[in-house]
């Protein structure tokens, strides 16, 4: 059972270089503009490129989300499918290392299919 919904918030339709962009979007849900502006904003002040993982996740540390990594018991069979399903409830930001996607309530929110990637570490949002 796919775990997977289509979700590209950019105006452009573009799906590639962005993805910290749409899944920040996707967990504060805001629209792509507004987490583009916070997350360039976090860069300029932090002196970092908005692509860094240390500039987007400072975004979500702001808006209540902490940062957990995965075990590495299985590095090559866990994945964004696996994670979602055990996972139906919540909002997390899931990394895979050159990637990044939004599962909200079990769903993984993406422009493309990435159940298939490994992911490394998450971000879940704190109630």
């Amino acid at each position: 059972m796919g775990r997977w919904r289509n979700y590209n918030p950019n105006p452009a339709g573009r799906a590639v270089g962005d993805c910290s962009v749409r899944a920040v979007a996707a967990a504060l849900g805001v629209d792509w503009e507004t987490a583009y502006a916070l997350i360039a904003n976090n860069g300029f002040l932090m002196g970092d490129m908005p692509s860094s993982n240390t500039v987007w996740g400072a975004v979500l540390r702001q808006n209540g989300f902490t940062r957990h990594t995965i075990p590495n018991t299985c590095p090559d069979c866990y994945t964004m499918e696996q994670f979602a399903q055990d996972h139906p409830e919540g909002v997390y930001v899931v990394c895979t290392g050159n990637h990044v996607a939004t599962i909200r309530d079990g769903w993984i929110m993406d422009a493309w299919d990435s159940s298939e990637e490994v992911p490394v570490f998450y971000w879940q949002k704190e109630e």
